[in-house]
């Protein structure tokens, strides 16, 4: 089977439009006496996915491409500005249809993953750091990956050697690495506790005696190098191949789905764009394992 755009498009929608109706909760709220929307929430799911993919940061620029090339797969297409209010209302949906492909790939056995957090810059000038909604959540950080000082917020992401996004946390700039692994298992449960032994490779910050215990505790086993002062670690011979996996799946979000140019400016808007590129990157390995492509989370075959 040819991987292509439209037949992506149709397997996400097909996999998402019965999710609201076995679980109404994770519908967006809607009164019950009221008009029904003329775009359903998998074909809104399904929208801003293609958009992700085809590179459109501008929600008004993507909606006016989206009426003229793929309008086939959506009869009914709504304004910037209706689209930009049902995607933020949408963002707990697109949460967990993320889950849906995750759990549908034969990588979601793997029993070793790779964590790291990257930036995300949310306004560099000062007249929006004092105008910002994000006041409170965005902070000023360094990144010493990048040697660089940024404002913003930080993307913590747990993902297979395959690159499939496992589990994520988003935080302020100057949040601890640490502190936010140790509560993603906290925010789900069932994400270590039904698959003991799992092995975590991060790198030099992920580090501290208690730190290690309490991972020990939830019966992971961390890889990370040996920082200066420390003797040899087990296992360092593989971390600088196997590091490279979440440095490119980084610059995958970044270089090829424009994550820091998410153009969001609300708590709400922002989480929605990093959502969405998450459920579009999570879509193309999913549909590529489906189809047995050699490179899991190559987008060659959907992005135009």
């Amino acid at each position: 089977m040819t991987p292509d755009p439209d037949s992506l498009a149709t397997a996400l929608h097909v996999t998402t439009d019965d999710l609201p109706k076995e679980a109404p909760h994770l519908a967006p709220w809607r009164p019950e006496v009221g008009i029904k929307p003329q775009l359903s929430d998998a074909e809104l799911v399904t929208l801003s996915v293609m958009q992700a993919l085809l590179g459109f940061t501008s929600e008004r620029r993507w909606i006016r491409f989206a009426d003229s090339h793929p309008r086939h797969l959506f009869p009914y297409l709504p304004g910037q500005s209706g689209y930009n209010r049902r995607l933020r209302k949408a963002a707990d949906l697109i949460a967990r249809v993320n889950r849906l492909p995750v759990t549908s790939t034969g990588l979601w056995t793997d029993n070793v993953w790779v964590v790291d957090s990257t930036p995300i810059e949310c306004g560099r000038s000062r007249e929006t750091v004092k105008r910002s909604d994000l006041a409170g959540w965005a902070e000023y950080g360094y990144c010493a990956g990048h040697s660089r000082f940024f404002r913003g917020l930080r993307l913590h992401l747990v993902c297979t050697l395959h690159g499939l996004p496992v589990a994520f946390a988003l935080t302020g700039a100057k949040a601890d690495e640490r502190t936010t692994l140790l509560d993603i298992p906290d925010a789900e449960a069932d994400l270590v506790g039904t698959r003991p032994g799992q092995t975590l490779i991060g790198d030099k910050n992920y580090f501290g005696a208690s730190f290690e215990r309490e991972l020990a505790e939830l019966e992971i086993r961390l890889l990370r190098p040996a920082r200066k002062g420390e003797a040899q670690r087990a296992g360092s011979q593989l971390f600088k191949p196997l590091r490279q996996v979440i440095e490119s799946v980084n610059d995958t979000f970044k270089g090829k789905l424009d994550l820091e140019r998410h153009d969001g400016r609300t708590p709400g808007g922002v989480m929605v764009r990093v959502l969405q590129r998450i459920l579009a990157l999570t879509t193309v390995i999913w549909r590529n394992d489906q189809t047995r492509q050699p490179a899991m989370r190559s987008l060659t075959a959907y992005d135009h």
